[in-house]
């Protein structure tokens, strides 16, 4: 399952984004020294799987999750940089920073003056240095082993580059996320947790009536504005209450949660596929490009073990055909595809295996 990680300055509204997006259902509190991480399970809200689940009836509907973690440190426990809090953002498979904006007397800063470009300047710097010394540690080992021989000369050399082209990325303040890595490349470093290689989504917690700044967002990042301490408030109304207090207020007409579950789909660049029978209709997440083998894997490792072939037909066209399957035969969109075909957006798949 896909995790992401909350990070950000102490009264930056870490929690309150936490609690917005798991809609005031709290989560499971576990600690690792001197960190706390709290941890659930989101939904992604998928109007094509609400459909799908009303016309095909079936029992169950399963919507695609994310696992959200706010990862806070104890007060003190960073020293100057990152410390534990690295190795728990190592772990995640995308980041979330957010940054405040909104002022507040009875909220301190820890910074002191509320300055959202520094704050934001701060994090990208320490996800950086982390990852500079990750990779200077990682360049000493590699010279040891090609003094000792400990692997083939041609290997380690591989290695060295890819981790000379990154450090060199990093010194010139690029963060790694931006840099493209080939196949290869990419292997070798996808076991360092290298930090700014993650995908980052910016959030701008803004005050009432606070217009948002402007902002240089890191390179390769999303950004989001929202006042979060009022969209939680929001959570709590009817839905025809909330809507008459956006447009009274002039905020977005789309919830907050929305705009920043959609935003975090885009920030990881996945596609969604469907599966249905009698007993559930569910949704997956799949990175973009991923072969119809990888959706068979997805949903169970048998299926990708045994896969003959798939069955594939879009949702969209399902969904106006009312499920008239044979309607999607007659015009072409109801095919019949091999393992490496590249799964898209919207396609529902039925995979054939062998037992």
């Amino acid at each position: 399952m896909t995790t992401i990680g909350i990070h950000g300055l102490a009264q930056s509204g870490k929690s309150t984004l936490f609690t917005l997006l798991t809609q005031g259902h709290g989560g499971n509190v576990q600690r690792e020294g001197p960190l706390t991480l709290t941890t659930a399970v989101v939904p992604f809200p998928d109007p094509r799987l609400d459909a799908l689940h009303r016309l095909v009836g079936c029992k169950n509907k399963v919507p695609a999750t994310m696992t959200l973690v706010d990862v806070a440190a104890a007060p003190g426990s960073r020293g100057g940089g990152l410390g534990p809090l690295r190795n728990a953002l190592a772990r995640m498979d995308a980041l979330v920073l957010v940054v405040r904006v909104f002022p507040g007397e009875h909220v301190p800063h820890p910074l002191g003056e509320v300055d959202p470009q520094r704050d934001l300047d701060h994090l990208e710097g320490e996800l950086m240095l982390a990852d500079m010394e990750v990779l200077e540690n990682r360049l000493e080992r590699l010279h040891e082993e090609r003094q000792k021989a400990a692997r083939p000369r041609e290997l380690i050399e591989r290695e060295q580059a890819v981790v000379t082209r990154l450090l060199e990325a990093l010194r010139q303040e690029k963060p790694l996320r931006t840099l493209p890595l080939n196949e290869e490349e990419a292997r070798l470093v996808a076991g360092y947790g290298l930090l700014s290689r993650k995908p980052l989504l910016v959030v701008v917690n803004l005050g009432e009536d606070q217009e948002a700044p402007a902002l240089r967002v890191p390179e390769g990042a999303r950004r989001v504005d929202a006042a979060l301490a009022l969209e939680r408030e929001l959570l709590d109304m009817p839905d025809d209450e909330a809507a008459n207090f956006r447009e009274a207020y002039g905020l977005p007409p789309t919830p907050a949660r929305q705009r920043i579950l959609a935003a975090l789909r885009a920030t990881l660049d996945v596609i969604t596929f469907y599966t249905y029978n009698e007993r559930e209709c569910r949704a997956w997440l799949l990175p973009r490009g991923a072969t119809a083998i990888d959706a068979a894997g997805r949903i169970h490792t048998d299926m990708a073990r045994g896969f003959i072939r798939a069955e594939v037909w879009p949702i969209e066209a399902f969904l106006k055909a009312q499920g008239d399957t044979a309607a999607l035969r007659r015009q072409g969109l109801w095919r019949v595809e091999g393992r490496d075909y590249q799964v898209q957006d919207g396609d529902i798949l039925y995979i054939r295996f062998s037992r």
